[in-house]
């Protein structure tokens, strides 16, 4: 592999004069703000909302240094993790000419951005077993492929991809790889963090949404080289992550004991549903699952939805998405809420 991230940037971007908000401009503590236009006299609900927020979030990033044992400058927080997909796209892709590769069944968002930035893009299908394909993704690359996605834990198979396979397309792919892992906490399987060092390429997708719980604040974590962080922070808008996420995202990040016993709950309830749900004949099919979620094919999968629906359970449809054929998506509920939802999959097929 020869990874040069100038190759890949978009010359407008390499050219771009990012824009300087007040709080880039001075660092440090003052006791009169008079730089940012704001309104002196406080807010409504908090004195501190009247002020702009870090725009490079340095506590948030610090506290999280601590727990993932990474340094700052090598990580990007977004308004979710589809802010660092969308500006991936911006910043490496030109528009009508270049393409990436994505690897389906997974997770939607990459194509939906793709699209929104008119992007090519190029699908080579998981394996039957929902694996990498690497003699077909090899196959897919040509001159202008800045990216491949990989999904592991995958969503919606819920199944790790194979940590070889893995290294293998980083190896021998010139442009980036993007690694969402953002059901990682969930799996066997380690994190590549760790590997960042030595793969330049490679973007992990990480993000508070899951089983930190904090989905309803939004914060995306995009773990790279620091030269690939700086293009994120040149383009981004200058305060995307608010006063109010960040407060309590470090609110959040000292309760670590707290979310580890959910997830260990989590899993367990997971191994406990699946062993309920295998006894129960119409279910053909359950994939083996990393993540807080498993990918059920069954009878009259359709039909089974719609009656859950009907009985206020939602579960996610898959029915019609490649190699996800008569399956439907299952979140890992509460004990009472997975009861529930096995008493009605019984009530169906009765």
């Amino acid at each position: 592999m020869s990874f040069n991230l100038d190759l890949l940037l978009r010359e407008n971007i390499k050219n771009l004069q990012a824009y300087s908000s007040a709080r880039d401009e001075f660092d440090g503590e003052a006791s009169v703000m008079l730089d940012a236009n704001e309104n002196a006299y406080g807010s409504p609900i908090s004195q501190s909302f009247n002020r702009y927020p870090d725009p490079l979030q340095h506590a948030v990033k610090q506290k999280l240094s601590k727990i993932k044992g990474i340094a700052p400058e090598h990580i990007f927080l977004g308004n979710g993790s589809d802010e660092a997909i969308d500006l991936l796209f911006r910043a490496f892709c030109q528009p009508g000419l270049d393409n990436v590769i994505l690897l389906p069944p997974t997770y939607g968002m990459y194509e939906v951005s793709a699209n929104i930035n008119d992007v090519a893009v190029r699908k080579v299908n998981l394996t039957p077993d929902y694996q990498l394909d690497i003699e077909a993704i090899a196959a897919a690359v040509d001159g202008n492929t800045k990216m491949i996605f990989i999904c592991s834990p995958n969503n919606p198979t819920g199944n790790s991809i194979r940590r070889q396979d893995i290294e293998t397309v980083l190896v021998n792919f010139d442009g980036l790889v993007v690694l969402d892992e953002a059901y990682i906490n969930y799996a066997k399987q380690t994190s590549f963090l760790a590997d960042l060092k030595e793969f330049p390429n490679l973007v992990v997708l990480q993000t508070l949404s899951k089983a930190w719980g904090l989905a309803a604040l939004r914060l995306g974590m995009a773990f790279a080289h620091p030269n690939i962080i700086r293009v994120f922070n040149k383009i981004k808008p200058p305060y995307n992550i608010n006063q109010a996420t960040q407060n309590f995202a470090l609110e959040a990040l000292e309760n670590v004991e707290v979310v580890n016993e959910w997830i260990r709950e989590s899993v367990a309830e997971r191994t406990l549903l699946v062993e309920r749900l295998q006894d129960i004949p119409q279910i053909e099919h359950i994939t083996p699952s990393d993540a807080n979620f498993v990918l059920v094919r069954l009878e009259r999968a359709r039909e089974l939805y719609k009656y859950l629906v009907q009985q206020g359970i939602i579960v996610r449809d898959r029915s019609t998405v490649t190699l996800c054929e008569g399956a439907l998506r299952m979140t890992i509920g509460t004990p009472k809420e997975n009861q529930i939802l096995l008493t009605k999959i019984k009530e169906f097929y009765t």
